[in-house]
């Protein structure tokens, strides 16, 4: 049989994990300045915690999660997104009776049946920040400020803040009405997809990546003009904050985009995404919002919440296009190079300089050539050349392929030959 990898998933290959460990490094890094701490949840949980969650009218529940019965009979779903099982752990593990708020990232695989195209797999990854138990603007300014840290530190230049405020369940009634009889009064106008939209959630018309769509919706309600009281102080505030961000961050700016209503239905107030600024109808590099309702929805104490994913996938695609350099691994200290019968000498000789913390790759056995060929392949700092003469005489030619190709011989021990290759800097 020829087996090849399920659609939609990808194997990233030894070549590819530079940039993989570039962006895990920069996401802990980041996530540890702004105090958050890693959490990691399971790869499946009840199917009821995403329908519940995200939402039954979502297109995630209606159509793309990976739901399964298990031998028990009990429904299971591969985790769809992030922040339903970061809730659902808050409230299992007593987070809520801690110092608040509680600040946690997770970078974890997450799975979609949709379709595979640049940058969206059907299992990819994802960082993602939640801080839950502050409902004060600044918290939503600092991870809005924590999303922007890590797009930057990754090396991404050019990138635009969208910002919207959806208001609060209690008051979006109105907004809802009328921006369901302005479509309605269109109707005629929107494609097939999203007529079926608007019935099931008129909000998700304005998320629409059809062109015909979105010219409609530049003219709808739009959300901010329907909030008020506390929800409009809170708005006010962040728009405050946010512009004084400008003065640390000369390249950071936003704008308010009243068509970012997000895909989820635990959102409220805020709501934002980072993207290139050439970005099509699929660059969003990060994206998230406050969710003060969630925590409640899920069964526990009204609490509120805040956070963002990010798409390692597709931020890796955007570091390619922008040539954005990473390091790149080192290859081993040494690579033992055999000549002759000295294979069990050589052999045992890397496994000492191993347990002397030397880094260290026997060479396949094939001609000297060949071998040396396979050492420059593996970027080695140095060879030891192990041969019969070697052995007899106890030995080892240290040949250094970072400076020049210089040749010494050491006394054939590991101690002899780490303490050189450390002396004289070549590892």
């Amino acid at each position: 049989m020829n087996f090849k990898r399920p659609r939609g998933t990808a194997d990233i290959l030894p070549e590819d994990q530079p940039h993989w460990s570039h962006v895990y490094a920069v996401g802990r890094k980041i996530a540890g300045q702004f105090g958050y701490r890693r959490i990691d949840t399971p790869t499946f949980e009840d199917t009821s915690l995403f329908q519940r969650g995200v939402g039954d009218a979502t297109d995630i529940v209606q159509k793309e999660m990976y739901s399964f019965q298990d031998q028990g009979d009990n429904p299971l779903t591969l985790r769809p997104e992030g922040t339903a099982s970061v809730c659902r752990a808050y409230i299992e593990n007593g987070l809520q009776s801690g110092p608040q708020p509680v600040r946690m990232f997770y970078m974890a695989p997450m799975f979609r049946y949709e379709r595979p195209q640049a940058g969206r797999v059907r299992q990819h990854h994802q960082f993602g920040v939640e801080a839950i138990g502050d409902p004060n603007p600044e918290i939503d300014a600092e991870v809005i400020e924590l999303g922007w840290k890590y797009i930057a530190e990754l090396g991404i230049k050019g990138v635009k803040l969208r910002l919207n405020n959806l208001g609060d369940p209690e008051g979006r009634a109105d907004y809802i009405s009328d921006l369901d009889k302005y479509f309605t009064e269109r109707i005629d106008q929107l494609p097939r997809l999203d007529r079926d939209r608007l019935e099931r959630a008129p909000l998700r018309v304005l998320d629409s990546k059809i062109e015909e769509t979105q010219k409609l919706a530049d003219d709808a309600p739009k959300s901010v003009d329907y909030i008020c009281g506390e929800t409009k102080e809170h708005w006010d505030a962040l728009l405050v904050l946010l512009d004084n961000l400008k003065t640390v961050y000369p390249e950071f700016s936003y704008n308010i985009d009243h068509r970012l209503v997000r895909g989820l239905d635990y959102y409220n107030r805020t709501v934002f995404e980072y993207e290139p600024s050439d970005a099509g109808s699929q660059g969003t590099l990060l994206a998230g919002g406050r969710y003060d309702p969630l925590i409640g929805i899920l069964g526990g104490q009204e609490t509120p919440g805040i956070g963002f994913g990010s798409g390692i996938e597709r931020m890796i695609l955007e570091m390619k296009k922008q040539e954005v350099p990473v390091a790149q691994p080192k290859g081993p200290e040494i690579v033992v190079v055999t000549l002759g019968d000295a294979g069990v000498a050589a052999a045992g000789l890397a496994s000492a300089l191993r347990a002397a913390d030397i880094s260290t790759v026997l060479a396949p056995k094939r001609s000297m050539k060949a071998q040396m060929r396979y050492a420059n392949n593996q970027n080695a700092a140095n060879v030891v050349i192990l041969g019969d003469r070697e052995v007899e005489n106890g030995v080892a030619s240290v040949k250094n392929l970072a400076e020049g190709g210089d040749q010494s011989e050491v006394s054939l021990d590991a101690a002899s030959i780490a303490e050189h290759v450390r002396s004289t800097g070549n590892q």
